[in-house]
């Protein structure tokens, strides 16, 4: 299955966006721009200037557009995106702290948080 380009900032679908990405091309969604080393299958924070591809010009700025001949986007660099690498890492750090795996909070438990909020600074309760 072939994963969809995703915006880096906002995670918007770009399916809609021809691709290979114009020097000026934006998100549909957040306006943001597209060809950005940010979007780039070559970004590693890891290597010597940010960039897996040895011959690629330095770019100060690499969520602003570039003209880097070398840019190919990836998908799944959206904002929240985990690989499975990352999830495994979080849970081994979850279970060595004794920490429990992040659950969905439902609207009851906003409303009890919010409610003893109230109760803590005073606040007048909400009806």
């Amino acid at each position: 299955m072939k994963q969809t380009l995703t915006c880096w900032k906002c995670g918007a679908s770009l399916a809609d966006v021809p691709v290979p990405f114009a020097r000026v091309a934006e998100c549909l969604r957040c306006g943001a721009d597209l060809h950005v080393c940010r979007m780039c299958e070559f970004i590693d924070p890891g290597v010597r200037r940010g960039c897996k591809e040895p011959v690629a010009d330095d770019v100060s700025d690499r969520e602003r557009a570039n003209f880097c001949g070398y840019f190919t986007p990836a998908a799944g660099l959206g904002p929240g995106v985990e690989d499975g690498a990352s999830q495994a890492a979080r849970a081994e750090l979850d279970s060595l702290f004794g920490l429990a795996p992040p659950s969905s909070a439902s609207s009851d438990d906003a409303d009890e948080a919010r409610r003893r909020l109230d109760e803590l600074f005073g606040a007048e309760t909400r009806k």
